[in-house]
């Protein structure tokens, strides 16, 4: 915000914040990807929300752990509601939340895709499913699943 002679005026850009989701899910540009699907993680039941990140590498872990069978894919989104910090990311593994990664109840609008990029390598995506898995047999769940 400016000040204008003792007013206070709001420094608009005409630009919307684009953030990153990675799925296997294939979209197009103008889908929506909304709540009330199967969840990557936790119990996988219905999610109450969906994920977004502002940074390519959490999206591109976000598409290599997902279920399903389809190829992996990073899409850029716009949010349509507001977002908040994912609390499995921010208050568990990264406070601060230095992987840019929120989730929200709203809708994110497709608005393109990341037709390039570079996979973790296939050992590093394996331990981080193992260690998943382990935390699944400890009963320790997505806070996501509330």
């Amino acid at each position: 915000m400016e000040q204008n002679n003792g007013e206070e005026k709001n420094a608009q850009s005409p630009f919307v914040q684009t953030y990153f989701h990675g799925t296997k899910a294939d979209l197009k540009i103008g889908d929506f990807i909304q709540t009330g699907f199967n969840s990557n993680f936790g119990q996988r039941k219905n999610a109450a929300y969906i994920f977004l990140t502002a940074t390519l590498d959490a999206a591109i872990w976000g598409a290599e752990l997902a279920s399903g069978e389809g190829r992996e894919r990073i899409y850029l989104v716009e949010a349509t509601g507001p977002i908040e910090d994912d609390p499995d990311l921010t208050d568990r593994k990264f406070p601060g939340n230095p992987t840019k990664s929120y989730r929200s109840q709203h809708p994110f609008k497709v608005v393109g895709e990341v037709a390039v990029w570079q996979s973790h390598p296939a050992e590093q995506v394996k331990a981080m499913k193992d260690a998943l898995a382990k935390l699944k047999e400890q009963g320790i769940e997505s806070l996501n699943d509330n």
